[in-house]
């Protein structure tokens, strides 16, 4: 799934495209996406010019001047800017055709993925209501994190994955921060002193900036709004190396299954 360093790579790739144009064309080829596209869809976007390009966790804001366009990327969708010349792709079913003469599209092979326009606040949106702190963002600290953490049984690894504590941090960018940090994915979030809280921040904030830096983290079938994979799993020390030697100390890396995902770690380097 694109995480947080994808979506946010995403964005910086296409507000240049957008800001500032005007959509002069919807195309829909396939309306069942995660939440089937209503009939107006087309109608009430052709015409409108793009405001800016937001992002709140693994959500694209599109904002427009009829409302906000949100987007998720699903499972393994992708928002591309292309020539409208060049001919539509295998499950590419939405096209956003500029006033630039390019246009942006929305591919989605499993269909996972929505674009809905919210006309209003998109914070009061029910699927960003609920959200927790951005995790480069100023209210994602160390005291946020340990205040949040303290009483809880849950595995530190699933309570970081939870959106209402922090947006943004999947499978593979957990992982990796926790062996940067140095701390075990099963602890009890409860058991975090506050200066390992400090270097989880730390850890979670470094690792994603590492993934922005580099177009993210391409394990199957991302890519970004050029069309282009990312480069972090060249950089990943923990992440679907089960077996191999940690880059650290040399110990195998080990794999187990913790809340249905696979979570990997280094036995020596993380207490």
């Amino acid at each position: 799934m694109p995480e947080l360093p994808e979506v946010e790579t995403t964005r910086r790739g296409l507000a240049p495209v957008l800001r500032g144009r005007r959509i002069g064309a919807v195309r829909v080829r396939e309306r069942r996406l995660r939440w089937p596209l209503p009939a107006g869809f087309e109608a009430a976007l052709a015409g409108a010019r793009v405001t800016g390009v937001g992002r709140r966790g693994k959500y694209l804001l599109i904002g427009t001047d009829r409302g906000t366009l949100l987007v998720h990327l699903g499972m393994s969708g992708s928002l591309r800017a292309v020539d409208p010349a060049e001919p539509p792709r295998p499950h590419d079913h939405v096209e956003l055709v500029l006033d630039s003469g390019r246009c942006v599209r929305f591919n989605d092979p499993r269909r996972f993925g929505t674009l809905q326009l919210v006309r209003g606040d998109p914070a009061a949106h029910a699927l960003l209501r609920g959200l927790g702190p951005e995790p480069l963002g100023a209210g994602f600290d160390a005291d946020y994190l340990y205040a949040r953490a303290r009483g809880r049984r849950v595995a530190v690894k699933k309570f970081l994955m939870n959106a209402a504590i922090v947006v943004g941090v999947g499978n593979i960018y957990a992982s990796e921060a926790l062996f940067r940090a140095g701390i075990r994915p099963q602890r009890a979030a409860g058991r975090l002193t506050r200066a390992e809280a400090a270097r989880l921040v730390a850890a979670v904030r470094r690792v994603l900036a590492a993934a922005i830096r580099v177009g993210g983290t391409t394990l199957r079938d991302y890519v970004n709004a050029d069309g282009l994979p990312g480069y972090f799993r060249q950089k990943l020390y923990v992440y679907e190396r089960a077996g191999q030697p940690c880059r650290r100390c040399g110990t195998p890396i080990r794999q187990r299954v913790q809340g249905q995902r696979s979570t990997y770690w280094c036995p020596s380097c993380q207490r």
